[in-house]
């Protein structure tokens, strides 16, 4: 591959490059429009989807069970709840452009939500029962009715929206209640407000493991990449509203100590190398 050079006087010397390898959460690509790692662009339809496997119903039930210093956040515990309504055990998004946000704020913590997608949809991509979880009210996890829906792979069902797909594909047929399971690691800042530590989160759909360890990129955004910018140590909770009906239920969040976010895959967070 051609390289420019430097001239330094009578001496030419080759140009110092970066290759997409040495880019990283920490230093990103340049070119915001790729993910940090600049290895892909953001919602790369060339970017290959993960495969399709089983929910695994025994774990799945395991993590059901809320923890007794879990918060559980019934339809209560959301701000202007008029936006949205309640209909039995769920919380239902009403057909109003807002979404939803937690009364009490969360920083380190492990959340628990089921989420279902109409049955019966004539929708197709990102037109399918599409939704977000938002931690900290910052960093999106996608929600889309992905079952036998295909679409951009960094924005399926379980992807850190814009930045990583989700490692397998587990849901279970539109109108079935799906499950989440999230331990999150909220991110640090310096004095001066740059990234210190970014937010990682590892999440299991239905059981299954999608996403070990993964750093967001920064704020969750359709595109281009937008970076990290300091924010207070604790913020709500979202869910996001997008022109879709979405149920959700049994909402728990167990807040953790930053250096006890352990999911059963392993610690989760990221310091720079």
């Amino acid at each position: 591959m051609f390289k420019p050079i430097l001239l330094l006087g009578w001496l030419a010397v080759p140009a110092l490059t970066v290759t997409a390898q040495e880019y990283s959460v920490f230093n990103p690509c340049p070119d915001n429009t790729y993910t940090a790692d600049g290895k892909w662009k953001l919602h790369d339809r060339a970017r290959p989807q993960p495969p399709r496997v089983a929910p695994d119903t025994a774990q799945e039930k395991e993590f059901a069970v809320a923890p007794a210093d879990a918060v559980k956040l019934s339809f209560a515990h959301w701000k202007d709840t008029r936006i949205w309504h309640a209909e039995g055990d769920a919380i239902v998004s009403h057909p109003a452009p807002r979404d939803l946000e937690s009364l009490e704020s969360f920083g380190s913590c492990r959340i628990h939500l089921e989420w279902q997608a109409p049955a019966e949809s004539n929708k197709t991509d990102q037109n399918r029962a599409n939704s977000g979880v938002f931690l900290m009210n910052t960093y999106e996890l996608q929600i889309l009715d992905s079952y036998e829906n295909v679409t951009y792979a960094d924005g399926m069902a379980g992807a850190l929206y814009a930045v990583k797909p989700p490692d397998a594909n587990p849901l279970r047929p539109s109108g079935e209640w799906q499950s989440y399971d999230i331990w999150f690691q909220r991110p640090t800042f310096s004095d001066k407000g740059a990234m210190v530590t970014p937010a990682c989160v590892t999440v299991y759909i239905n059981g299954v493991l999608v996403q070990n360890n993964a750093p967001f990129d920064g704020v969750g955004v359709y595109q281009p990449r937008a970076p990290y910018r300091k924010h207070a140590d604790k913020l709500p909770l979202r869910l996001q509203y997008h022109n879709e009906i979405i149920s959700f239920r049994n909402i728990w969040v167990q807040p953790l100590a930053d250096d006890a976010v352990v999911a059963p895959a392993g610690k989760v967070g990221l310091v720079a190398p």
